[in-house]
């Protein structure tokens, strides 16, 4: 111990003060406490004031997951006119205010401005009014305050991780699509769990080709993959396509990312939307023959839950567009696992990949149609993967765009820079929302080092051009539509093409298209459409399945989806079966063209003529586009699948524009 220099009297009298500072300190902390536990209170008490003073009112809508500090953020009001609910009328008043729902601090005032003069929208049935408080960006929770009709919107969080979670929940539903896979209730959760399904006899493991279903010599192990939507189907090309816009998102912003989405390859060390497009690309390897063509589709039982499934499982014929989708996926996939130091596995992608496309090269029109009584394969899984010439043609570029970046062979840049004018968007000038897909492989083919410098400038100007369009940049200019996420025809499906919609106009920020200003009106724009998904729209509804726990007040509660059936007592809807669906499936959403099946009201047979009539389908018909949604799952004849079902490709969209507002 160091002996003390200075007199003792002094020590003494130092203790004395240090004695006095520990007592000074303790009382000054004691304080704070108790400062800010009288401030907790208050909080508590503002917050619960507020909530009792001030009901929620339905027809002032946000985003309900919320919005990060730096986005556009727009509350917008609704006064219904046409529709289901034109009775339900509300004219705001004339002053709103953000208020912070801890403190009870008015953060920004402003007058919501009417849309179009008070005009009502066609495509909604609703006049609409917009307050921007896009000023508002310290993190915190929040309210709208109508100020004059004393009513608020739902709470919402203003933070950087606003949609982290969100972006988990619509990753993990591929794990629930996952075949053959045991769903452990530590990774599912406990009303999810399942067993392995489709690995019995006759099935995945020992499928036979749906032409020869009594030759024992056609069985082939095909197991694995996802289900496709709400059938337990699967389809090459199309979950080809799951697969390249899964990496495509990990590219565009691997931050996004993270390796803990609760499922059994996480904390592996690889960002688990990687172990999922992985998952995906194990199975289109299973369906490659050894001479690089690939099968065309798996045919399966269904059954609620899936382990239930007893069926045999049936495969197609080999044909040039599954064949043409590997060869993509593969080429894709080898440059990402190569970057994601999986150098083997990138290698026998790639051979994989060239070996695909010298098959679709030498047979060019070589086509499966299935579920097709004409072909002879009615009853082979449900939907129809076949293509027209023009698709087939894009797939081939696509695949040659990425086997050049792999490769850098001549012959496939070639091939990419003689057909890609036959492109719409080149031959037209148009950037359509249904030809995201072909859009967005152009795109892609401009970065890569290489690449014909005259095909790219005329790709990007091209581009540039048509998304200044009237029913792009110029939907946003004319602010054609009030609730901020224009699209021109709804359709089966309308959520998904939204999705992507929105996914183009951020495209124009990643690739360079826009810069300053127009930048930030590109971003803006697209989050129009995340916002929408996420509760701005006419029925303020989160187009996702079961998100309250996710922080959203009103989520879909039912969708169409073999294994959450109708009638299901764990599964079927939220608050009445014991679990409902898991969270985060993107329905089709509002669908106009939606009807119940032909032979409804009297054809349907004896058994099922009566469930025509037995309950009511307005909406989703008889309404403006927008609100022709309903949340139900009924099946045959009722058809809710045009309106309810989940699709990997309605997700991977989604996920893919979510992924752009994820830090």
């Amino acid at each position: 111990m160091d002996v003390p220099t200075k007199p003792i009297r002094q020590h003494h009298s130092g203790t004395l003060r240090g004695s006095l500072s520990k007592i000074i300190a303790a009382i000054f902390f004691l304080a704070v406490e108790a400062l800010a536990a009288s401030l907790g209170a208050r909080a508590e008490a503002l917050s619960a004031r507020a909530r009792a003073e001030f009901p929620v009112s339905a027809n002032i809508l946000i985003d309900q997951f919320g919005y990060p500090p730096d986005a556009q953020k727009v509350a917008l009001i609704r006064d219904p006119q046409i529709g289901f609910d034109a009775s339900a009328h509300f004219e705001p008043g004339t002053r709103y205010a953000v208020i912070d729902l801890t403190t009870g601090a008015e953060m920004t005032e402003g007058k919501p401005r009417p849309w179009h003069a008070k005009e009502t929208d066609s495509s909604s049935g609703d006049k609409a009014y917009w307050f921007d408080f896009s000023s508002v960006t310290r993190p915190g929770r929040y309210f709208i305050l109508d100020l004059d009709r004393r009513v608020r919107s739902q709470d919402f969080r203003i933070g950087d991780d606003v949609y982290r979670e969100v972006l988990k929940h619509a990753m993990r539903t591929f794990f629930y699509q996952r075949a053959g896979f045991e769903k452990k209730a530590e990774y599912a959760g406990t009303g999810w769990a399942d067993g392995a399904s489709h690995l019995g006899p006759g099935q995945d493991r020992t499928a036979r080709l749906f032409s020869a279903a009594d030759d024992p010599r056609t069985e082939r192990d095909l197991s694995g993959g996802w289900y496709d939507a709400g059938d337990f189907n699967r389809y090459t090309s199309w979950s080809a396509r799951y697969v390249i816009t899964l990496m495509k998102a990990y590219q565009e912003n691997p931050a996004a990312f993270t390796d803990d989405y609760g499922i059994p390859e996480s904390d592996n060390g690889t960002p688990d939307i990687i172990d999922e497009a992985k998952w995906g690309m194990e199975w289109l390897i299973r369906m490659q023959n050894s001479d690089g063509s690939a099968l065309s589709v798996l045919g399966v039982a269904q059954a609620s839950p899936p382990s239930a499934a007893r069926g045999p499982s049936y495969y197609g014929d080999a044909s040039t567009t599954a064949t043409l989708g590997v060869a993509g996926a593969f080429a894709l996939g080898s440059q990402v696992f190569r970057r994601l130091g999986q150098t083997l596995y990138a290698d026998d992608l790639l051979l994989r990949a060239e070996r695909a496309y010298r098959w679709a090269d030498d047979n060019p029109a070589v086509l499966f149609r299935n579920n097709d009584p004409a072909s002879g394969t009615r009853g082979l899984a449900a939907g129809q993967q076949e293509v027209d010439d023009y698709t087939r043609l894009s797939r081939k570029i696509e695949a040659a765009i990425y086997l050049f970046e792999a490769t850098g062979k001549e012959a496939y840049r070639a091939f990419v820079d003689d057909n890609y004018t036959r492109i719409h968007l080149i031959e037209d000038g148009y950037a359509s929302p249904f030809e995201t897909n072909e859009q967005d492989m152009l795109l892609y083919y401009t970065k890569i080092p290489g690449s014909s410098s005259t095909v790219v400038n005329k790709i990007r100007s091209t581009l540039a051009r048509a998304m200044n369009s009237t029913e792009n940049f110029g939907s946003i200019t004319a602010e054609k539509d009030p609730y901020r996420a224009y699209i021109k025809d709804y359709t089966w499906g309308s959520n998904s093409i939204k999705a992507a919609q929105g996914s183009s106009f951020y495209q124009l920020v990643t690739y360079g298209l826009v810069t300053g200003k127009d930048a930030s009106r590109a971003k803006n724009a697209a989050i129009g459409y995340l916002n929408y998904i996420h509760g701005v729209n006419p029925l303020g509804i989160v187009y996702l399945t079961n998100m309250s726990a996710a922080g959203a007040k009103n989520s879909v509660k039912e969708l169409f989806h073999a294994w959450f059936t109708d009638g299901s007592p764990k599964w079927d809807r939220v608050g009445v079966s014991t679990y409902g669906p898991p969270p985060g499936f993107l329905v089709g959403g509002p669908n106009p063209t939606y009807k119940p099946d032909s032979c409804c009201p009297a054809s349907c047979g004896l058994r099922s003529v009566s469930k025509c009539t037995s309950e009511s389908v307005s909406p989703p018909m008889d309404q403006p586009a927008q609100k022709s949604f309903k949340e139900f799952n009924t099946s045959w004849p009722l058809n809710s699948w045009e309106v309810t079902e989940n699709s990997n490709s309605y997700q991977v969209n989604y996920i893919r524009l979510l992924s752009k507002f994820v830090k």
